[in-house]
Parts: structure tokens; sequence; C-alpha cells
């Protein structure tokens, strides 16, 4: 199987943004022939969004670079009717189309999944929204933080005194493009192919969410919020050391009995409201103040490493700078390298995906693409010749 159990396999890729192009991001590291068809003259969304704003002018903004590494750019203009019969010339050897519009657009641009698969029964077509393609919701428009805040996500993130928080990254657009990735490959495996795959962002972000949705489901309980305590047990969640914070996480009893005993502060473990899981949940506020007398006498590296020596699960509370140099990511290939990047002018370092096969990184051979630079050469393969390109360009068809 090696490194690209999808090799063989062709995507189209009509996403914009995140949750779309993060899943065709998957699929390409996992050796799909993914192509990326976008608008003429603008392209996907992405390219225009990052903290350089030199590459967000040139259409190469680090959003686009991010999750587009390995895929191939077409223009094609969907509106127009050479552009959809393109497209479904594309589709008849093409084995997946992942799409992200609003629920209908594909339908008004007469290209939704009923007349795709007259062109290729065994087409998968996954179709990612914010909310699914049925439903009250199913038109409004969403982004990443409207989703978190309607699933529920910002209800238990954060403090009480803070009020509700989103999560620092766009954690819902990254899990929808994981499910649908995920369905895709399932998909792929089916004794006959052929599929629609709706992905709701919503309920992509609910799903992550069992132990919080259950505890009100099967248990009654409101969910609440707890800031960087773990509201499952005690002492775990973030402590004050001498120069930062530092994770313990004390889940279990024996962990517990070796953290007091370690600290110098086994005169806790006889005081009745530290002695079962439940008591020390219950005072988790005092029980902190007190092993931060100790622990705010030493540098969280000394406690890191002289804690996890005696089995209680500690860690720094890394930045994402410190996180990326340090032995355990960068010895590991998450990181790939790509050199003087056309549209870039520069070398460039992207994420590849979080898994090993076989020991090795799934990675991909070529750099994020500049809009439509494999425009001829796919629709050269398609058996257009060169006149016939010309005349598309000219009426607005590629760019």
């Amino acid at each position: 199987m090696g490194t690209r159990p999808l090799a063989g396999v062709q995507v189209l890729d009509l996403t914009n943004v995140l949750a779309g192009p993060f899943c065709c991001h998957q699929l390409a590291h996992l050796g799909a022939d993914v192509i990326k068809v976008e608008a003429p003259g603008r392209g996907d969304l992405a390219r225009q969004l990052g903290a350089d704003d030199a590459l967000n002018r040139a259409g190469m903004g680090v959003s686009f670079l991010a999750q587009n590494a390995g895929k191939r750019s077409l223009t094609l203009n969907l509106k127009a009717r050479a552009g959809k019969d393109l497209l479904k010339r594309m589709v008849r050897g093409a084995d997946v189309l992942v799409e992200n519009f609003r629920p209908g657009v594909m339908e008004r641009l007469e290209l939704g999944y009923e007349v795709l698969r007259e062109e290729n029964r065994r087409l998968i077509y996954a179709a990612i929204s914010g909310f699914g393609q049925d439903g009250p919701w199913r038109d409004r428009p969403a982004y990443d933080q409207i989703i978190q805040g309607a699933a529920g996500v910002m209800s238990v993130t954060g403090s009480d005194e803070g009020g509700p928080v989103r999560v620092g990254y766009p954690i819902s657009d990254t899990v929808g493009g994981l499910t649908a990735a995920m369905a895709v490959c399932a998909a792929l495996n089916a004794p006959e192919r052929g599929a629609f795959i709706d992905v709701s962002m919503l309920e992509a972000t609910l799903a992550t969410m069992g132990w919080v949705v259950s505890n009100h489901l099967i248990a009654g309980a409101e969910p609440q919020r707890h800031g960087n305590e773990n509201p499952t047990s005690a002492p775990s969640g973030a402590f004050q050391a001498a120069d930062g914070l530092i994770n313990i996480a004390a889940n279990k009893d024996e962990q517990w009995l070796a953290l007091a005993r370690h600290l110098g502060r086994a005169d806790l473990l006889a005081r009745p409201e530290f002695a079962t899981r439940e008591d020390r949940k219950a005072n988790r506020l005092r029980l902190r103040a007190e092993l931060e007398t100790v622990l705010t006498t030493r540098d969280a590296a000394h406690w890191v490493e002289a804690l996890n020596g005696i089995g209680v699960p500690t860690g720094a509370v890394l930045g994402v700078p410190q996180v990326l140099v340090h032995p355990q990511v960068a010895g590991r290939g998450i990181l790939a390298e790509f050199k003087d990047v056309p549209g870039v002018g520069r070398d460039i370092s992207v994420l590849r995906t979080g898994v090993k096969m076989d020991g090795m990184p799934p990675s991909v051979d070529r750099p994020p693409p500049v809009l439509g630079g494999d425009t001829e050469a796919v629709l050269g393969k398609l058996g257009l010749g060169r006149d016939e390109i010309a005349r598309l360009r000219r009426d607005g068809v590629i760019s």
C-alpha cells in the first residue's frame, strides 16, 4: 500500500476557503489526483487570505498555501455553457467530486448530483455545507464561527467570568473537511461505487462533542464552561509553575497519590475534601491553590520531567513556533518544504497530514498551484487542441 492508497483516484475539487479544500488536502496526500476547479480571474477566496498581504495580492495567500499542495489548478467558468459541458466531460473520467457551495447552487448551475450522475453512475459526489442539504437552516450562509456558536462549542469554551469563547482556530471547518474525507474514502471502498455524501459542518462538529452531548442526553447535566479545567477529574488542568503554565492530568487515583507525595503534600491525602474523585472535583479550586504553593517554586521544564518520570501525565503549554521546532514534531516529517514556489517567489513550509503509513508520512510532490496553472494540460488530456483552448480563453470560459 505504501503512502498512496488512493493512487489512480481522480478528484474534482470545486471547493473554496477551508472545509472543502481541507477534505481534498487529505485525499491528495493519500495519493489522489486532485484537480482544483476555480473561477477564472479570482479563484479560491483563500488565495486572498492570510497574514502576508503581498501574497494575498499575488493570489497565493497563506490560507490557500496551507491546504492546496499537490493539487492541479484549472480555471473554468461554470456559468458558461461551454464551462458546464467541460465539467461534465471531466466528470465522466472522475471518481469523486467535492463541492462546498451553499445548498442549491450546483442545481441552479444545472450541475447538481442528478445531472452529473447521468454522466457517471459511479461518481461519488460530496457536498459540504454549514447545515446540510435540508432543514430550516439549509440556506443560511455559514462560516466557522457561526457553526461554533450554533453547535454549542462556544458555550463550553472559556470561563464563567469571561463568557463564551470560540476555539482559537477554525475547528468546525477542519472537522467538516475531515468528516467528508473519511466518508469519501469509505465510499471509494464500497462494492458498487456511486454515492451522494451530505456533510453538515454543524452535525460534524456535534459528532466530536460526544462526551459533552452525552452528559446532557443521558445524565441530564447542563454543559458548562470550565476554562482550563478537566470537568471529569481533578487535579486535571493547567497549573501555574514558576515561569508559566503546565498541564497536569492526574486522572487516576494512583496518579493523584503519586503527585501529592512527590510535591511533599501527602497531608492533602488525609483531608476529607480531597478523599475521592468527586470530592476533588467539587473542591478543585481549593486543591489547585494547595498544589500551586509547590508548583510555583520550580519552572515548567522541571515539573514536566519530574512528574512524567513518576507516571503523572504532564506537559508544557507551548506556542506554535515552539512546538514546530521541537524534535517530537520536527523529527516526524509533518512539515513539507517546497523550493522557490511559483507565484510565491520563495521557499515555503506547510503541514502535511497527521498520519504515518508504513512508517512514512503521506506527501505530495507539487507545491500549491498558481491560479489556472494546469488549465491547458488538463484540457489537453480531454482532447482539446490549442485552437479550441485559445477560443475558450477568448470567450472567458477559462483564464
